[in-house]
């Protein structure tokens, strides 16, 4: 896991079997960035969203193709980290999907406590190991 902010790590693909210990490690939610069949023999979303049930974890879906980012993928984003508890665990095959769309859902989030600018966002990131410099333009008027 890697952390981007307080209450919200990315990480690669992850499964079933890992649950029980994110669990232990106080992860109380999970985003799921990954589409199903991306990669032979990864769980699909249906098998996380009922391991993660049965630790008592929430789960969402919000799987992202590479190259096919729309609003409406930042807008679930930003709705599940309003929603669901926290810590959450975002996952995707790398992790960078995931970080990018928390960053794209946290510049356009409203100003207010823990609103961070465009600097900031890519700072996290990077701390994160993930270059999102390339999303500059877009985080600007964050």
């Amino acid at each position: 896991m890697r952390q981007l902010t307080e209450g919200l790590y990315v990480s690669g693909q992850i499964g079933p079997d890992d649950l029980k210990n994110l669990a232990a490690q106080g992860v109380r939610s999970i985003i799921c960035n990954r589409p199903d069949g991306e990669q032979f023999g990864q769980p699909d979303a249906d098998q996380m969203a009922e391991a993660a049930s049965a630790l008592g974890l929430q789960f969402r879906a919000i799987p992202l193709i590479t190259g096919q980012l729309s609003p409406a993928h930042i807008e679930q984003t930003a709705a599940a980290l309003a929603e669901i508890p926290g810590p959450v665990l975002a996952y995707c095959g790398s992790g960078m999907r995931s970080t990018v769309l928390w960053a794209l859902a946290q510049a356009q989030a409203p100003a207010g406590p823990g609103k961070l600018s465009g600097d900031e966002i890519i700072a996290a990131a990077a701390d994160a190991g993930f270059d999102i410099s390339g999303l500059r333009h877009l985080l600007d008027g964050a």
